[in-house]
């Protein structure tokens, strides 16, 4: 009989999911892993309590987290408060969802269980880091990579950069997705807009997700559909929305986290950009194949290893604003659509991605 396990993820805001990617990611993993079986416990920042325990079978555990008074300091502290937690529940295995504040703390982590580190994107390429924490962030990642039993790496891009750099082997393990079949066109009522004449950005907002790109985009196309912005109301939000909002093309809207109503507005969008250029596979652009949408996407090779020829590329602002103003032309077509429906429900749906990480467990 095979042993069930004591899990930990530990890198995460914490669950329900009112943040990001990695929450996202372990709000599908977790519930899925007590399912089979498992004893999972996912340590959370008490700024996202909700006043649950337990969630979907999972124990939830609220440790302080000085963020919004300390600033992205504080979550070096929130990270060494949860490493010093997991030791009183004897894990057998313990998932770090990043190491950016995580992996400093490398020579506290409970050695008597095994260590797995989701190390996401590049992230001492973000351009939101000054060059002191981009020197800083190469050093902890060269810590996970060498301190972790397993390294999971979410892209093929990533999996072959950890090879290069440090000649050491990952488990290729991507995001997954929840296909769905239900749109609704009265949920774009509240952002006044009209099914398939608009263009679509839901993403973080950090300049390495190129957001001002876009918006040069479509300032300088000729069509008159608006390009719609969701996204997390940072300075960064607040800087492009002061210095675009004037140009009537440019509709700025803070975070929504109701996936109907998200799925919705992709759905019937007429474009959806995706500007990632620094992550692994990313689940929003997982979330807009599902979504059935007409994609561009930055050409590099996290985008291009998920999309392969379901969508279109853009590698600057002039020739962006060109497939922007081409109103003529079906720039995708409904095969290239469907297709990405097809890989979608081949390699990324959560069932299988769970599987993997459940094998990627025991395999350690």
């Amino acid at each position: 009989m095979t042993k069930k396990l004591s899990i930990g993820f530990i890198g995460t805001r914490g669950i329900p999911n009112r943040y990001g990617g990695y929450e996202a990611a372990v709000e599908q993993l977790a519930p899925r892993l007590v399912s089979a079986g498992h004893n999972v416990t996912v340590y959370c920042s008490k700024r996202m309590k909700y006043g649950y325990t337990t969630w979907k079978g999972v124990k939830l555990v609220h440790k302080f987290d000085p963020e919004d008074s300390m600033g992205p300091a504080g979550q070096f502290l929130y990270d060494l408060l949860c490493n010093i937690s997991s030791y009183r529940r004897k894990h057998d295995v313990i998932i770090h969802m990043g190491y950016t504040s995580d992996s400093v703390w490398h020579f506290m982590w409970d050695r008597n269980s095994k260590h797995i580190i989701n190390v996401d994107g590049l992230e001492w390429k973000r351009s939101k880091y000054s060059s002191l924490v981009q020197r800083f962030l190469k050093i902890a990642e060269k810590w996970a990579v060498l301190r972790s039993d397993l390294i999971i790496a979410d892209s093929p891009g990533i999996k072959k950069h950890i090879s290069k750099t440090y000649n050491a082997s990952s488990e290729y393990i991507a995001y997954g997705v929840e296909i769905p079949n239900d749109f609704d066109d009265s949920e774009l009522e509240a952002y006044n807009i009209l099914p398939y004449k608009y263009d679509l950005i839901i993403a973080r907002m950090v300049p390495e997700n190129n957001i001002e790109m876009a918006i040069e985009s479509k300032t300088w196309s000729t069509d008159a559909f608006p390009l719609v912005i969701i996204g997390n109301e940072n300075q960064y939000f607040h800087n492009l929305r002061n210095r675009y909002q004037a140009n009537g093309k440019i509709m700025f809207f803070g975070p929504n986290y109701n996936r109907k109503i998200l799925d919705s507005i992709r759905y019937y969008s007429r474009y959806y950009i995706h500007g990632h250029s620094v992550g692994g596979t990313n689940p929003s652009l997982l979330e807009a194949m599902a979504a059935q949408c007409r994609i561009l996407a930055h050409d590099n090779i996290f985008n291009r290893s998920v999309l392969l020829g379901g969508g279109e590329y853009f590698s600057s602002s002039r020739q962006l604003s060109e497939i922007l103003s081409d109103n003529e032309s079906i720039i995708i077509s409904d095969q290239q659509i469907n297709k990405n429906i097809d890989v979608l429900k081949e390699k990324f749906t959560w069932d299988k991605i769970c599987s993997l990480y459940e094998k990627a467990f025991y395999k350690v």
